[in-house]
C-alpha cells in the first residue's frame, strides 16, 4: 500500500514539474524576470482586491471582479522609462457578447454605412491590456476584436490626435492566437515611441504616443463589470506569465 502511495505521489509531483516547466521559459539574455511564478513580489496588488488577482499554477490569474474601491489594475512597484518587455498572456473565456464592435480601417477610423453610421458587429469579447508608464491611456490592448490585439485605444480614438498618430497605433495585422491559447507580446518603448510584436509579427512599428510620461509603472489592466450578477461589459478573464524586462 505504501509503495502504491509513493508511486502515485511521484506521478503527481512529476506532472506538477512538467506543468511548471511549460509555464516558464528561460529568461532571455539581458532581461530580468519581474514575475517569479510564486508570489506578487515586484507587484502592487490593489488595496481591497480580496483575492481576485491571484496565482494559479504559476501564472497570474484574474477573474475581473476585484473589490478594490479605486484602481483595480495590477501595477509594478518599480517605474520604468525606456524598455523592452516580454509578456505572455491568454484570454480564458468570453462570456459576454459585445454588440458594439466596429470595423476599424487602416487609418484608425471606423467604416461607415450608406447613412454615415458606424457599422458594428457582435463579438464574444474579453478585454485587458498592458498599461505603459503609469497611465491607462497608453494601453496595449488585449481583446477579441477583428482588428486584433496590440492597438492603443486611448490614442486611436482621440480625434484631437493627428491622423498619422491614430493610424500608427492601429494594428497592421491580427496576430492573435485562438481564445484559450497563449500569446506573447514584445513591447518596446523609447521616448514617446512604441513598437509591438505579437506572436512574432509586428503589429505596431514606432507608433508615436504624444504626451507619454517619461517614466511610470507597468500595469496589467482590469476591465468589466456586472449588473444583477451578469456581465455588462467585456471582462478581463485573463492570465499572464513569463514577464521579462530590459531597461534601455
Amino acid at each position: 500500500m505504501k509503495t502504491k502511495f509513493l508511486f502515485l505521489t511521484l506521478i503527481f509531483l512529476g506532472c506538477n514539474y512538467l506543468l511548471s516547466a511549460q509555464n516558464r521559459n528561460d529568461v532571455p539574455d539581458g532581461f530580468l524576470s519581474i514575475f517569479n511564478g510564486n508570489d506578487f513580489t515586484n507587484w502592487k496588488v490593489p488595496e481591497g482586491d480580496n483575492g481576485h488577482w491571484k496565482l494559479v499554477d504559476g501564472v497570474i490569474d484574474y477573474d475581473a471582479e476585484s473589490e478594490a474601491k479605486k484602481d483595480k489594475d495590477l501595477w509594478t512597484v518599480k517605474e520604468y522609462g525606456d524598455f523592452v518587455l516580454f509578456v505572455d498572456w491568454r484570454i480564458k473565456a468570453t462570456p459576454w457578447e459585445n454588440p458594439r464592435v466596429p470595423f476599424i480601417l487602416p487609418d484608425g477610423t471606423h467604416k461607415l454605412d450608406e447613412n454615415g453610421e458606424e457599422i458594428k458587429i457582435i463579438v464574444p469579447d474579453s478585454d485587458s491590456g498592458i498599461l505603459l508608464r503609469g497611465q491607462g491611456r497608453s494601453q496595449v490592448n488585449i481583446w477579441c476584436w477583428p482588428i486584433g490585439s496590440g492597438e492603443v485605444y486611448g490614442y486611436r480614438m482621440d480625434k484631437k490626435m493627428p491622423p498619422e498618430v491614430r493610424a500608427g497605433v492601429t494594428p497592421k495585422t491580427n496576430a492573435d492566437n485562438n481564445i484559450g491559447e497563449w500569446n506573447r507580446f514584445k513591447i518596446t518603448v523609447r521616448g514617446e515611441y512604441l513598437s509591438v510584436e505579437l506572436n512574432g509579427k509586428t503589429v505596431l512599428e514606432n507608433a508615436h504616443l504624444p504626451g507619454l510620461p517619461e517614466k511610470g509603472s507597468i500595469g496589467l489592466q482590469h476591465h468589466g463589470g456586472k449588473k444583477d450578477g451578469e456581465w455588462n461589459s467585456p471582462p478581463s478573464l485573463v492570465q499572464f506569465r513569463n514577464i521579462y524586462i530590459k531597461e534601455l
